[in-house]
């Protein structure tokens, strides 16, 4: 492997040692969230090439703090990038999840309540099986992702927009609005589902762990699991200024 001669550089070296452990982190808390197929080994080579495009891409002038925050960026992008590359269909998966959270949004009006499966199913006209088959086809669907923050088109342009005009876009999910807002939404989730996404979140169980204290087959909860997510998505509708970046306060010279 040929060595990049920017990484003759002494403080390079030491930059790319010092942030391996956050792309190690950063990687290991997104394969929580995908299917087993999926090999935390790969989304850690993925993100180390984005640290190295980071380190490459870094001004002498950057604090550690501004460096440590534009690695993680680039690091998920390039893992994101990585996941894409490896599954053609993920977009129209995308595309119909997108049309699964505006049924349920509409239901969830007329309704006065969270719909049932066999509900978003009809409202998208389509048997209650094919839904469920969609359901288990996008498990890894997550809550926010940087399409939501930039766009479908380039996430990736939109990271390097945030690092050029000093945007912070995870400053996002540090805001009492998307708390709230979410709060509201987990409380419009039934009983199994809250229970579900507390014993698979908030006590790391493993979704077949999750299936026999709810005693369901684990790719039931799977389903149940993206489902939930879509729930959430679309109590997000109505504030998706909560998710637009806002200028971070530069420090002070």
């Amino acid at each position: 492997m040929t060595i990049h001669p920017a990484f003759l550089d002494p403080q390079n070296q030491h930059l790319f040692e010092q942030n391996k452990p956050l792309v190690e982190k950063i990687a290991r808390n997104m394969a929580r969230s995908l299917s087993a197929n999926i090999e935390c080994d790969d989304l850690i080579q993925d993100g180390m090439m984005g640290l190295i495009d980071a380190i490459l891409r870094n001004s002498k002038s950057t604090t550690s703090a501004q460096f440590e925050s534009y690695a993680a960026q680039r690091a998920r992008g390039a893992m994101l990038d990585g996941l894409r590359a490896g599954d053609p269909g993920s977009r129209q998966i995308r595309r119909s999840m997108r049309q699964v959270e505006l049924i349920i949004l509409q239901l969830g009006h007329q309704l006065g309540r969270a719909p049932l499966e066999s509900e978003v199913a009809n409202g998208l006209g389509i048997p209650l099986a094919d839904y469920q088959r969609l359901l288990q086809e996008a498990h890894g669907y997550t809550l926010i992702s940087i399409d939501d923050l930039g766009g479908d088109d380039d996430p990736q342009a939109y990271l390097e927009q945030c690092a050029d005009s000093n945007n912070d876009p995870l400053l996002a999910l540090e805001r009492a609005s998307l708390r709230e807002a979410l709060a509201a939404a987990l409380n419009a989730l039934s009983k199994q589902d809250r229970l579900m996404l507390n014993l698979y979140y908030v006590h790391s169980m493993k979704m077949h762990e999750v299936g026999k204290v709810l005693e369901i087959s684990e790719s039931r909860v799977s389903q149940l699991h993206t489902q939930a997510i879509a729930q959430l998505r679309a109590g997000f509708a109505g504030h998706k200024e909560i998710l637009k970046p806002r200028r971070k306060p530069r420090l002070a010279a």
